[in-house]
């Protein structure tokens, strides 16, 4: 049995620097958006089936990743028995879920020390990049609200500001592609006019030199249908790489 979620006062799991730690013990101890935390609360305790053994996290989860990242790659919110289990970002969707085929595509690229994502006591380390969400608490039904975005943005700005050598982000689907370019202009950085249409496999280069890149979600209805292949979303990675090289 995989261990019991991670104790909150053992986050975040990489050794973060002070300004890291501060932005993870706020987001862990938010209570913002009171739908969300209810909902959280209730999966903990109904769980699923096959970890009703479990102890589930249940509360906002924070980054995870390397503290001197060049890349800092966006989803959009915690699943319900995933991350809101585990308490790490893409961790423990099951086999064939979300948290392994990304996983896979950034251990090829060298992001990752390993393929899969489990639970917070597996070895993982990422080398070069970060993962964050734009909304930090599972939602029902994977649909946060327009309300919930905007308060949540705070946490990715404080974290994003805590990540001082960033210089491309990798959005996971439409939302988060929204959210990071809500939370570009909040920086000050000059967004194009009109804004970026999201794509798989886009790249924006942006007017200080930043990289703005876009993925499919390596959600269930996108890799079991198809639509996102692991040599699709290899080579957004790849691509990363090269980018965060120039």
């Amino acid at each position: 049995m995989p261990p019991r979620a991670a104790d909150p006062a053992l986050l975040p799991h990489h050794g973060p620097t002070p300004a890291l730690a501060a932005v993870h013990r706020a987001i862990v101890s938010c209570e913002r958006c009171p739908r969300l935390r209810r909902h959280c609360q209730r999966i903990a305790i109904e769980k699923r089936a096959a970890f009703r053994d479990q102890l589930y996290w249940g509360r906002p989860v924070p980054g995870f990743g390397d503290p001197a990242a060049r890349l800092l790659v966006v989803g959009l919110a915690p699943a319900a028995h995933g991350a809101n289990r585990t308490g790490r970002v893409f961790t423990g969707d099951g086999v064939g879920g979300s948290s392994d085929f990304l996983l896979a595509a950034m251990h090829a690229s060298g992001f990752a020390n390993k393929a899969v994502s489990r639970h917070v006591s597996d070895g993982l380390e990422l080398r070069d990049a970060f993962i964050a969400a734009a909304v930090r608490c599972a939602p029902p039904d994977n649909k946060p609200t327009p309300e919930e975005f905007a308060r949540c943005q705070t946490h990715l700005l404080a974290e994003w500001d805590a990540l001082p050598n960033v210089t491309a982000v990798l959005c996971l689907g439409r939302l988060a592609w929204d959210a990071c370019w809500r939370a570009l202009a909040a920086r000050g950085h000059r967004v194009p006019r009109p804004r970026p249409l999201f794509a798989h496999g886009t790249s924006v280069r942006l007017d200080d030199g930043l990289a703005v890149l876009g993925a499919y979600h390596p959600s269930r209805q996108n890799t079991h249908t198809g639509r996102l292949t692991p040599a699709m979303l290899a080579e957004v990675f790849q691509n990363c790489r090269l980018t965060i090289a120039d």
